[in-house]
């Protein structure tokens, strides 16, 4: 059995969290496979994101508990 292994996260104060990917779909509905990465560790916070073409490091994570789903 192949198990995935994802990169270790290297922010200096993470102890010992993996840095997991995340996809979204983009306004047209297309899929966008790694649009973000996060550290495993919730104490480290660490993320990067890619928003139309620009990087960003260490945005606020929201929880998401107040978003309501787009009515279609």
């Amino acid at each position: 059995m192949v198990e995935n292994s994802y990169p270790e996260c290297r922010e200096r104060d993470c102890d010992g969290g993996n840095l997991l990917p995340l996809s979204d779909f983009g306004s047209q509905g297309a899929p966008i496979h790694y649009k973000a990465w996060v550290c495993s560790n919730a104490s480290c916070g660490f993320n990067i994101k890619i928003r139309n073409g620009d990087v960003y490091l260490n945005e606020p994570i929201a929880s998401g508990a107040s978003h309501s789903p787009r009515v279609r």
